[in-house]
């Protein structure tokens, strides 16, 4: 926050950048409410997107602190000034919220407001949520009284314009956060079928192995004793690779475990699914940014995903190792490798492009480094938040 209001084409293009910087909806909603703040020199401001239900799904606010917030209680419903916002989708500016005749009151230990101003959030049609803020710190006072809504038609239109474009930061935020569903969506059904093929290896060596101690058990009963304990061992990795799929296929938990925890449950499920001896190894990495570490996660998975179906490797190394302030992910196989140039040439990426795509959009950096017959090793670092 700074000591007075921006104004003018930067501050607008400061926000607006802030808000485009961002793709989770929640980092989105939090960098509009600030910004409106400061650009309009409010002490408070909120942006509420409504539900289908007569609340609000989020309800974030800037000026508040953790403490009062708890004190005000449950969410807001959709009444009053913020219903007629939502409803009519027109802009509201007034000199006392308390004296408007929509006005139906707030908690015990909501802050006392009273100069108002509100825009509705909106795309096309379709109203995505009412930004709104309270108490304008310019003095606007005539012998120590107010003389009218502080917030002025100037204020308005700038936060038309913010609105606007808070609309379209939305949209693609909720959009990306719908593309991410599907892309974990996809990943729980590449594993599901990995670990189907596994399952049914164990399940196939295991009828095999039971028929042959069927035919031992009257000519070579010492045979098919030693064939019987065979099945019961196979019985129980088919029992193993059948809890995976219980356990790991869960949606996974990058919010909720982070980053290492993770990698460290997908290396798990790939070992168990793939001949190939798949380890995972961390050192000091700290939390870091959710695009970081969904970024780290997706090139985990792609380079993971070509060692494990195009190499031939027989060990698949992944690390994650913290670099500065941000990290570091290495995937190393043994496998036979190949001629980045010559993949380029013949226009096979193996998911390459994708992976710098991901390593630069969040100012990382990606190295390939492979040749024939020597594995390959693929990393990359991100700087960190």
């Amino acid at each position: 926050m700074t000591n007075g209001p921006r104004s003018g084409l930067t501050a607008v293009s400061t926000a607006l950048l802030a808000m485009s910087r961002h793709l989770e909806v929640r980092d989105v909603l939090k960098t509009i409410v600030v910004s409106a703040r400061e650009l309009l020199d409010a002490e408070y401001a909120a942006l509420g997107v409504p539900d289908d239900h007569g609340g609000f799904a989020q309800f974030v606010v800037d000026g508040v602190s953790d403490e009062e917030w708890k004190a005000i209680g449950p969410l807001p419903r959709q009444h009053g000034i913020l219903a007629a916002m939502l409803r009519e989708a027109t802009p509201q500016r007034l000199a006392d919220v308390r004296q408007d005749p929509r006005f139906e009151g707030w908690p015990d230990a909501h802050p006392d407001m009273s100069d108002f101003i509100g825009m509705p959030v909106a795309d096309g049609e379709e109203i995505l949520g009412a930004l709104f803020l309270a108490n304008k710190k310019r003095d606007t006072t005539t012998g120590g009284r107010r003389t009218g809504c502080g917030f002025t038609a100037d204020d308005e239109q700038l936060l038309a314009v913010l609105a606007q474009h808070a609309a379209i930061a939305l949209t693609n935020a909720r959009l990306y956060e719908r593309s991410r569903e599907l892309t974990i969506a996809g990943e729980r059904a590449r594993l599901a079928h990995e670990l189907h093929d596994a399952v049914s290896q164990k399940l196939f060596s295991l009828r095999l192995t039971a028929q042959a101690a069927a035919a031992l058990v009257d000519r070579d009963p010492a045979r098919a004793k030693g064939e019987l304990h065979e099945v019961a061992r196979l019985a129980a990795e088919a029992a193993d690779e059948l809890r995976a799929a219980v356990v790991e296929l869960r949606p996974a938990g990058l919010d909720e475990d982070g980053l290492a925890a993770t990698l460290r449950t997908h290396v798990k499920v790939l070992d168990r699914a793939h001949s190939a001896h798949v380890t995972f190894a961390t050192r000091g990495v700290r939390a870091l940014p959710a695009a970081q570490e969904e970024a780290l996660l997706r090139v985990a998975q792609e380079a993971l995903h070509n060692a494990l179906r195009h190499s031939g490797a027989s060990v698949v190394d992944v690390t994650l190792t913290r670099l500065g302030h941000g990290a570091a992910l290495r995937v190393r196989d043994d496998g036979r490798g190949f001629d980045p140039s010559a993949v380029r040439q013949a226009g096979r990426h193996l998911g390459l492009v994708s992976m710098r795509d991901r390593a630069d959009g969040v100012g990382g950096k990606l190295t390939v480094d492979s040749e024939p017959g020597k594995g390959t090793t693929i990393e990359m670092e991100v700087p960190g938040g």
